[in-house]
């Protein structure tokens, strides 16, 4: 096996891993070891949240500044997608724009198919806990909606017919 798909072979047997393409990642840590080797405990966090165990107490989650602000991101969202959906009054589309505001840039029918979207990618972001999957389409369809209201995309695209051959140079 080369080193390159050799899997990393954890150095405590109590710490658990997951196996992510062909290299295992620790996920699980004793708390004696952000002691003894602070720097693999960090390194993990900074990849992805890791497990804390301690003797005396509930374990701990560690894990980056910005993994959670996505967490955080997340669960904003899906507490405006809760209150939208829950209300009886209107579509999905028009509590979403109520919600936020930008979304009045859109056509009526790209509401829609923006509020689907931000729908299925939060739901997609809870059932594989990758909170960036939601936030992204959210940011995606926010983005497109500054640029309708900044007029970019009112006048018709001329696309270009054929592939001409460019030489290398």
């Amino acid at each position: 096996m080369s080193a390159a798909t050799k899997p990393h072979e954890t150095s405590r047997s109590s710490g658990s891993s997951r196996i992510s393409g062909s290299v295992k990642t620790r996920t699980s840590f004793q708390s004696s070891e952000l002691s003894r080797s602070s720097a693999e405990v960090f390194a993990a966090a900074a990849d992805h949240p890791v497990q804390v165990t301690r003797r005396d107490g509930e374990s701990l989650v560690l894990m980056s500044e910005s993994a959670d602000a996505a967490r955080r991101s997340l669960l904003e969202l899906a507490a405006q997608l809760v209150a939208v959906s829950t209300s009886t009054e209107g579509t999905l589309a028009a509590g979403m724009s109520d919600r936020f505001p930008w979304m009045l840039a859109l056509s009526p029918a790209d509401r829609e198919e923006c509020a689907a979207d931000v729908l299925a990618a939060a739901r997609a972001s809870f059932a594989t806990d990758q909170p960036h999957l939601a936030i992204a389409e959210l940011t995606s369809w926010r983005e497109t909606a500054t640029a309708v209201a900044a007029g970019l995309g009112a006048e018709p695209t001329e696309w270009l017919e054929g592939a001409d051959a460019i030489e290398r140079p």
